[in-house]
């Protein structure tokens, strides 16, 4: 019963293979490259951000700078959890986050309670 299933299935999806071979025009030529970037629109590297990777022993702390400017530590101890400091106003002050999410939280409401 399956081999006649199977049978079915490929002589029903052989029309729709060949038409869409005969599809394809004969005459394709290759993508132009993009445009350059207008003038003034070049990347900096000094805005390129930068990570240092530091190994103290079994701990691991990454350092993420953008023009030398240290914004962001990342902290991987040998047993637990990663977690990051992060300076948000740039001030040199810098605070302990677990994640790095947005902070944006889904609303979640009570509709119907049984």
């Amino acid at each position: 019963m399956r081999a006649l299933i199977a049978t079915l299935l490929l002589v029903l999806a052989l029309p729709v293979h060949a038409e869409g071979a005969k599809s394809l025009p004969k005459d394709l030529q290759p993508i132009p490259e993009p445009p350059a970037a207008p003038a003034g629109m070049e990347l900096d590297p000094a805005f390129e951000p930068q990570v240092t990777i530091i190994k103290r022993g079994e701990e691991k702390v990454e350092e993420y700078r953008i023009g030398g400017k240290l914004y962001m530590l990342k902290v991987t101890p040998p047993h637990g959890v990663s977690y990051y400091l992060v300076d948000h106003k740039g001030d040199g002050q810098f605070s302990r986050q677990d994640n790095l999410d947005s902070g944006v939280r889904v609303p979640q409401w009570v509709l119907i309670r049984f």
